[in-house]
């Protein structure tokens, strides 16, 4: 069977980065690369990076088949796989985080994630749900395209070729890294230059004079938000996290770890070369200091130009992305009533940092993946939160209520994505000292910055959705040092659900690994 899967990937192969799905073999293995100049090895699908773009159309039924063949001991050689943004109604065994919703992918097994996406479409994005394991490459995106789209009399083209991915890159390990590491470079769809290193190739996005074109920007990023812009343009942002959005005009966008936005183009300026920019937060020998020698840059070609670098200035006095004035197309209305406090259920989760133990809490609990999987504990009748494992992180809610959480912000670190999954929220209330509370319109994503001390970021959503979903900073390293909680929603239902057979072989066979097969080795830090 497993020749058989590998005979067909070959075939995958030598598409090179071509698109794939909603029906496709995903197979995860190491392989040397040198995205930035400077060679290591990585966890890669399908041999590429990022991870081949998946499309599929609304109402499609996904089935992706992930084949794990990773042998380097010095990464993580099981896996998993979260399709980020995907609600999985129905599904919560196929969601991927590895302790909540499965165990791991063993070595030399196979794993089918079979979900369907009959009323979701946008912008969305898969990757390793395992430890820091995405970090080492096992990062991609992945389109639904709406046949319906709302928006489609704006663009020309909306393509393989108009997805931009940003993310950092290491030249170290995962488990190698030291506490919370900084990144080495940025990657614009799998190319980039370090601080001082090689002058490589970078990513040439190609337009032509007159068409208008959406682009669908996303973060693959394990740790650094981004200021995104491109010299010479404005960005008409029209989607945000898979929701769509009245059209709103920027000039830069900052897009924090997870999130995704699609944008409109119109290449309308004379045919020349533009710098594309993703200026990180942080990172290695001064990379968020700026773009020498085309460091965090891309290249916007007009069909006609040289073949050369742009000479081109970023705007003096550029309008950034205001997340508060993002308004959902359709029903714009926060769930419940209009007022402070009237949700059904309400909690506040409050963060802090112990630096004895360098380990990150919410309301005094720091999470850590249960051997035995809270879907599984569900299965097997626990349905109150005293009885689920692990103690103090688990929020049960009652099924058809609204819920409000608030997140005050200012534990180190920060500003902190929070990712929350099986739910697109509400933002009642973005980052920022002396935001306001907006329960008319306002935006409705699944990842939103915690923003800076002082800010009380506050969601609502509604518990339409039976499983447990976990809700967690997107700065991976603060993940594994346990800023976490998971929401075991309408416990009884959840319970209830039909999970396929191969699901649960995944827990006796990770079991059986012997521990040569889940132990990692420790490199040396690259200097």
């Amino acid at each position: 069977m497993i020749l058989t899967l590998l005979f067909a990937l070959d075939c995958l192969v030598s598409l090179a980065q071509a698109a794939v799905g909603p029906a496709a073999i995903l197979n995860v293995a190491n392989q040397v690369i040198a995205p930035d100049g400077f060679q290591r090895s990585a966890a890669l699908v399908n041999g590429v990076y990022p991870s081949p773009l998946i499309i599929g159309n609304k109402g499609d039924t996904f089935n992706l088949n992930v084949v794990n063949s990773l042998t380097d001991a010095t990464m993580l050689r099981s896996t998993s796989i979260h399709w980020h943004g995907i609600l999985q109604h129905g599904s919560s065994w196929a969601d991927g985080p590895v302790g909540v919703n499965q165990c791991p992918i063993s070595p030399d097994h196979s794993f089918l994630y079979t979900f369907s996406v009959p009323d979701q479409a946008g912008t969305f994005w898969y990757h390793s749900h395992f430890g820091t394991q995405y970090c080492d490459g096992l990062r991609g995106p992945l389109v639904v395209y709406d046949p319906n789209d709302p928006y489609k009399h704006l663009y020309d083209v909306d393509d393989e070729s108009t997805v931009i991915t940003l993310g950092e890159w290491y030249h170290t390990p995962a488990p190698s890294a030291v506490g919370v590491p900084s990144a080495d470079s940025t990657l614009i769809n799998g190319k980039g230059r370090s601080v001082g290193g090689p002058l490589v190739d970078l990513e040439v996005l190609r337009v032509e004079h007159g068409k208008n074109y959406r682009f669908r920007l996303v973060s693959l990023s394990c740790d650094p938000n981004y200021i995104f812009s491109i010299d010479g343009h404005q960005l008409t942002v029209i989607e945000v996290d898979g929701v769509n959005t009245l059209p709103y005009t920027v000039d830069q966008i900052q897009i924090f770890t997870g999130q995704r936005y699609s944008f409109i183009l119109n290449a309308t300026q004379p045919v020349d070369n533009y710098w594309v920019r993703a200026l990180p937060n942080n990172g290695l020998n001064g990379l968020a200091r700026g773009f020498t020698n085309g460091i965090n840059s891309a290249i916007l070609r007009y069909a006609g130009a040289t073949e050369a670098d742009p000479t081109t200035s970023q705007q003096t006095d550029p309008t950034l992305l205001d997340e508060s004035q993002l308004v959902p197309l359709e029903d714009p209305a926060a769930p419940g009533p209009p007022t402070l406090g009237e949700a059904d259920v309400s909690i506040n989760l409050a963060l802090s940092f112990n630096r004895t133990n360098a380990r990150f809490s919410i309301n005094g609990a720091s999470f850590e993946p249960p051997s035995i999987p809270i879907l599984l504990q569900l299965l097997s009748g626990a349905r109150n939160a005293q009885d689920i494992l692990p103690a103090g992180s688990i929020y049960t809610l009652p099924p058809n209520k609204v819920i409000e959480v608030s997140i005050p912000a200012g534990v180190v670190g920060g500003p902190h994505p929070f990712h929350l999954h099986g739910h697109p929220f509400s933002v009642v209330r973005s980052a920022g000292a002396d935001a306001s509370y907006n329960y008319v319109n306002p935006v409705r994503r699944d990842v939103v910055s915690l923003g800076a001390a002082g800010s009380n970021v506050t969601i609502r959503f509604t518990t339409n959705n039976a499983g447990p979903w976990i809700m967690h900073c997107h700065i991976e390293w603060h993940l594994e040092l346990g800023l976490a909680v998971v929401f075991a929603e309408d416990t009884p239902i959840a319970g209830a659900q039909n999970t396929p057979d191969s699901w649960k072989e995944l827990c006796p066979i990770y079991k059986a690994l012997p521990a040569t097969a889940t132990s990692v080795t420790i490199v040396p830090t690259v200097p």
